[in-house]
């Protein structure tokens, strides 16, 4: 995981005048974060159709804001939304899928949970690789071993459906190849050879058992892998022409990785944004006072993303889907709402106020950036409820147009049968906070944990705005909003350690497993993960495992200790179903999945602020709360008193985002550059 936490005397262990930067891409901005020396100098652009020339343009905007030259940074990281964009709009590779005769259809018959079981109308995601895309091959493997094996007449006739069918990319999924791949690799290796395209393994993307989860991940791998494969590339030689060191990328498991890796394992980049986000939330909020952990709240200009750091561990999980699209890789587990700055508010056919998932993006963007939107966003219900103040430039070039945000929120006054433009802007903020809250609500109580034990952090350009009113509707009594807040998953990439996963299907009671055999296995998965690390004396290995009650479908992954105990697995399995599940059984405990992590650890660099004199506020405007309109004293960020709380009403504008309190709350500033706002004894 990165970083691991801090409150703001951390050490950056990095070389003494070692330069990084880490650059994310969003929906709207692209983020910057430059360490630089022991300061840190951030910068925003708008996002750019194509990803890397924003990334370049914020590159070049942040190293000219420090006064260096990109040729002096010594460590690029990047996050961006290629991948996940891909399998939201429906515009990955043409891919064919090869599989087991017989299997054609798995990808499409899916699993017999249904979303909305009695919904008569609901339909299911049309398969990314259509049916006469779907070839089979005449062969066979059990979870024992290699029953037929693939031959040279059944290989020559793949490869010219394949031909003929003009396909960018191929997803190979055997029956049973996570155990025995030796029919697999020798159809992909003929496959790579004779076509010329991208091929995805199943026993390389993900070598578990369940056929569909491991064809549907083998399929995304293929479907956004030549995207993710241009870009990098694209992304790579921009890197180049500015001076800068080849890109580490983010990948969904909150680790980087080299570039090339993820040219060949596309399908780990997606929540490579959201990851970083999270990452640097536990790296930069610190956990004094919230015994559960922490609540990651990041909204931006398209979506909020929700995730939970418990024990100084960000919260991780292997059972995630993207657009419907399951995806059994290790990724940070994030809860995702469409309710973002630019989200766009509309009155559905019973009258009712709804928010997103459309959104108005960066171009033309909410009506108040004066590029053509007439659509009313959440930003703009902020302008009118002086949240935001007209004179606020956003990402440091945009001003705001407060006319055209008022008249947007009028005709939506006039369509939901509001008194008028202020009306409509509280409920468009209160319905997105209860779409927010419903996101939070889904990964605590749902799963069993009290959010009340937590903190929340709130960061992303629009999230500090609405952190603290949300907070508030669920009892949670501390916010903590970092220094770098608006470019937090910029800073996260900083402060990520460097990540590799292995997996490996074996299943069986864990009284009857022999304890040398698995060890071993974990053995053979450590040493695959260091011989691809940048630094294997400096890697750690953490081992893990998959285990349930026998009659069981779900697994829970606890961690292992090497050499392999059975017992102790056991032991370990049954505490922590009883705490996610409130029991344990008398059941036996089966072994599922083996796994092992390899990490290279980072730290992240620090971040401090000093002291100003004679602080106070810059100026002060009208803000509307539930409650009523406040005079509302404004501050400037960097000149926000260190040595004394405020209490709310008070908006505090920093470069790259706005913290909104609201009465029968108080805000302090931490060390470290941090706002807390707790609730007010006052």
């Amino acid at each position: 995981m990165g970083g691991g936490s801090t409150d703001g005397d951390s050490v950056d262990d990095r070389p003494a005048g070692g330069r990084a930067i880490g650059v994310d891409v969003g929906g709207t901005f692209t983020d910057v974060a430059l360490s630089l020396d022991g300061d840190l100098v951030t910068a925003k652009v708008p996002s750019t159709d194509d990803q890397s020339e924003g990334v370049a343009a914020g590159i070049e905007k942040a190293c000219e804001a420090a006064g260096i030259d990109p040729e002096s940074v010594t460590e690029f990281s990047h996050a961006m939304t290629v991948s996940v964009n891909a399998l939201l709009e429906g515009d990955g590779a043409r891919t064919a899928l090869v599989t087991t005769e017989g299997f054609r259809d798995v990808l499409e018959i899916g699993r017999q949970t249904r979303p909305s079981l009695y919904d008569l109308d609901a339909e299911k995601p049309t398969p990314l690789v259509p049916r006469r895309r779907r070839f089979e091959v005449s062969e066979r493997s059990t979870a024992d071993g290699v029953e037929r094996p693939i031959d040279d007449e059944a290989i020559e006739s793949v490869v010219a459906d394949l031909r003929d069918a003009d396909v960018e990319s191929v997803a190979v999924c055997l029956l049973h190849a996570y155990a025995h791949p030796v029919n697999e690799e020798r159809l992909a290796d003929a496959l790579r050879d004779a076509l010329g395209v991208p091929v995805s393994a199943s026993h390389e993307v993900l070598p578990e058992f369940r056929e569909y989860e491991r064809t549907s991940t083998t399929v995304v791998d293929a479907y956004v892998r030549p995207a993710i494969d241009g870009y990098v590339g694209r992304l790579t030689e921009r890197a180049r022409d500015l001076g800068l060191p080849q890109p580490r990328i983010m990948q969904a498991n909150g680790g980087v990785t080299d570039a090339d890796t993820v040219r060949r394992n596309a399908v780990t980049t997606v929540l490579s944004g959201p990851a970083a986000g999270v990452v640097g939330a536990s790296a930069t909020a610190g956990t004094d006072g919230d015994p559960g952990g922490l609540i990651t709240f990041d909204m931006g200009g398209t979506s909020s993303d929700v995730s939970l750091v418990r024990d100084g561990e960000v919260e991780r999980t292997t059972e995630s889907a993207i657009a419907d699209r399951p995806i059994g890789t290790p990724m940070v587990d994030v809860e995702t709402v469409g309710a973002g700055g630019g989200s766009i508010a509309w009155v559905d056919a019973g009258g009712a106020l709804r928010i997103g998932p459309r959104s108005a993006g960066a171009d033309p963007g909410p009506a108040c950036y004066g590029k053509g939107g007439t659509e009313p966003t959440v930003t703009d219900a902020n302008l009118v409820l002086g949240y935001v103040g007209a004179d606020t430039d956003l990402g440091g070039d945009l001003s705001l147009d407060a006319a055209a945000a008022r008249d947007a929120l009028a005709d939506l006054a006039d369509e939901a049968g509001m008194e008028g433009p202020v009306e409509a802007a509280l409920g468009v903020h209160r319905v997105a906070n209860a779409d927010m809250t419903r996101a939070i609500r889904s990964v605590t109580v749902e799963r069993g944990h009290d959010p009340r034990e937590f903190g929340l952090v709130a960061f992303g350009g629009a999230g500090p705005m609405h952190a603290v009113s949300i907070a508030d509707g669920l009892d949670v009594e501390r916010v903590i909003v970092p220094h770098a807040s608006g470019v937090l998953s910029a800073y996260g990439l900083l402060a990520a350690d460097e990540t590799r996963d292995a997996v490996r299907t074996r299943q069986g009671p864990l009284a009857a497993v022999d304890p040398d055999a698995i060890d071993a296995l974990y053995g053979d998965l450590a040493d695959g993960l260091l011989d691809e690390v940048s630094d294997p004396d400096a890697a750690r290995v953490e081992y893990a495992a998959d285990c349930r009650y026998a009659g069981q479908s779900f697994e829970l992954t606890v961690d292992v200790e090497r050499p392999f105990d059975p017992a102790a697995v056991g032991d370990r399995f049954a505490t922590a179903h009883e705490s996610a599940y409130g029991y344990r059984a008398d059941e036996p405990v089966e072994l599922v999945n083996c796994r092992a992590t390899a990490t290279v650890p980072r730290s992240a660099p620090t971040v401090g602020v000093d002291a100003v004199d004679d602080p106070g506020p810059r100026t002060t405007r009208q803000a509307v709360f539930p409650a009523g309109a406040r005079e509302t004293p404004v501050y400037d960020r960097d000149r926000f008193p260190a040595d004394e709380g405020v209490e709310g009403p008070v908006v505090i504008e920093g470069p790259e985002s706005t913290v909104v309190v609201p009465p029968a709350w108080g805000v302090r500033l931490r060390g470290d550059g941090a706002l807390v706002a707790e609730v007010s004894d006052a």
